[in-house]
């Protein structure tokens, strides 16, 4: 299956698109050492279902970050266990601009007492930004972990004007 890969630069750095034929596999930061894989492409000129997967992306993600898009409609090919599929499914919920807890999440898909692996998925969202773990913070509004790092978190919570506390 062709896999590629398409740096992105975006307000908040650069980000490393990854796409199968299949949709968006992954949002990746450049430290992030899932995105090793898949070769590195220039252009989202050529006629490849991925490659137009990568185009899609990147135009909803300059619409994102113009405040002209609160949804995402790419087609996403993401691998994870039934549970952090359970729990992205849920963060894909999260409206634009609100934020919920770690325990919120939890008592969303029925299992209160998982809000550590609820964290933990969370983590390991292959699609930040489309899956929107960013709007995931502690239950006292303060922002907890990210893994684009936290002025990376700030700033899209500040992009969709959402409430949560500065550390």
């Amino acid at each position: 299956m062709n896999t590629y890969q398409y740096k992105m630069s975006t307000p908040i750095g650069p980000i490393y698109l990854v796409a199968t034929p299949n949709g968006l596999r992954g949002i990746f930061w450049e430290h992030d050492r899932r995105r090793k894989n898949a070769p590195m492409i220039k252009s989202l000129r050529e006629k490849d279902r991925a490659i137009g997967f990568l185009a899609q992306t990147v135009r909803e993600l300059e619409e994102y970050f113009a405040g002209k898009r609160r949804e995402f409609d790419v087609s996403l090919d993401v691998e994870g266990t039934p549970f952090q599929k359970q729990v992205w499914n849920q963060l894909s919920k999260i409206p634009y601009g609100k934020t919920l807890s770690y325990k919120e999440v939890a008592a969303k898909i029925k299992n209160e007492k998982a809000i550590r692996a609820v964290g933990t998925a969370n983590g390991h969202n292959p699609v930040s930004i489309i899956v929107p773990c960013h709007r995931v913070i502690a239950s006292d509004g303060t922002l907890g972990g990210y893994a684009g790092g936290l002025p990376s978190k700030v700033a899209l919570l500040n992009l969709e004007n959402a409430k949560f506390k500065s550390e």
